[in-house]
């Protein structure tokens, strides 16, 4: 589940991460006035209006503006309001007192797959093109990965300091900056969180540290010890992904991603290994779907309707194993499956592989269906994928 802005302060501020003052969540232009009016009327120089929204990128895309009056913040929400962002219609817009910055640096705690830990990412190059500079500078951004055993009782402040010296902060700025990310730390961990960023943290004149921004990303798998994160829902905020939130109506695992050829697979650890071999062959994946143990009509025809409403998908590579369910019973539903959905622009690859794979794909073949052609290997049939993708 990701938190918008205001969301990740609040999270952050109750951890006892120093953020700036409040500011004022609003729905309507004159909700924005209001704000403003009190924001400049309790001695703040200029307020910042900004889109809350599920993606990045709302500065260059215009959601967020800087106002020194009244009429101005008028202008910025009306132009804020209703903006999209990436396929995010901006609905919400928090109104806050503009922060008097000297610099800015970039900070943030996340889940380490690879390791099996956590990641500490540090750069005093903080800012919008923080990505620019991790591409461009590598060595301004330090990383640190840390086991569990190391953070057993929480970052240890030594080693907080270690790591932001490291990223050549201003000595200025070391203590303060370490002790915020021993708190950083400590709200990512007992909030559950898989991320927890602050760009940009910013070094006030004073040499005080704040996060000036917050994003935040808590692990689903967790809410039942948080209540169902409910209190994170909130009118106005859109689910974190339409078509995440059908799949998870219908019990289907589905995850959306950045690429244009749909995946679908029966066990996560085929669906990864499918991901994987994928991008091996130049694509990339548009989606992560595990249908399950089995792969029946019904099964078929909700995970395929699901990944065939994405507007990104150019083809789809199913990537089936049969163990106790058998490759004629899953050519079947695949059959069956394209039958109930009608005419679909995309071509289906589907790889078969174990219990009677072979008497599936004739199946396949049989059903001379136009949409689908079957492959007998990983390899050639996401090679067809992403070439089928690449094309349309």
């Amino acid at each position: 589940m990701d938190l918008v802005e205001f969301q990740g302060k609040q999270l952050f501020g109750r951890n006892g991460v120093p953020v700036p003052p409040p500011g004022t969540v609003c729905r309507t232009v004159e909700e924005i006035v209001a704000a403003a009016e009190e924001h400049l009327a309790n001695g703040a120089s200029a307020v910042v209006v900004k889109a809350q929204v599920k993606t990045g990128g709302r500065g260059k895309a215009g959601g967020v503006k800087l106002a020194t009056s009244v009429d101005e913040a008028r202008q910025h929400g009306e132009s804020i309001l209703g903006l999209d962002i990436k396929g995010h219609t901006v609905q919400v817009v928090y109104v806050e007192p503009a922060s008097d910055i000297a610099e800015e640096y970039y900070l943030s705690v996340m889940h380490d797959r690879v390791n099996k830990g956590h990641l500490v990412i540090c750069s005093r190059e903080g800012g919008v093109d923080i990505e620019e500079v991790n591409r461009t500078d590598p060595d301004a951004v330090v990383k640190r990965s840390l086991t569990p055993a190391e953070t057993v009782d929480g970052l240890p402040l030594d080693t907080a300091r270690d790591i932001v010296t490291q990223a050549r902060l201003p000595a200025e700025v070391v203590e303060a900056a370490a002790e915020l990310l021993v708190r950083l730390f400590a709200a990512y961990r007992h909030e559950d969180a898989t991320l927890a960023e602050i760009n940009p943290l910013i070094r006030r004149p004073d040499d005080v540290v704040l996060a000036l921004d917050a994003k935040v990303s808590l692990d689903g798998n967790a809410a039942f010890r948080h209540d169902g994160y409910t209190e994170w829902q909130i009118d106005g905020l859109e689910a974190d992904d339409p078509l995440e939130a059908e799949a998870k109506a219908k019990g289907i695992q589905y995850v959306k991603l950045d690429g244009s050829v749909g995946v679908l697979g029966n066990g996560a650890g085929l669906v990864m290994a499918t991901l994987d071999v994928v991008a091996q062959n130049g694509g990339a994946a548009a989606n992560f779907l595990d249908v399950g143990g089995g792969a029946s009509a019904d099964a078929m025809a909700e995970s395929l309707g699901l990944v065939l409403s994405d507007p990104d998908v150019r083809s789809v590579f199913i990537n089936i194993f049969g163990g106790i369910t058998r490759g004629e019973e899953v050519a079947a539903g695949i059959i069956e499956a394209t039958k109930r959905l009608g005419e679909f622009p995309q071509k289906l690859v589907v790889r078969l592989d174990g219990t009677n794979a072979e008497e599936g794909r004739q199946m396949l073949l049989r059903a001379d269906l136009d949409s689908v052609i079957a492959a007998a290997t990983m390899q050639e049939a996401a090679a067809a994928a992403v070439a089928l993708a690449e094309e349309s």
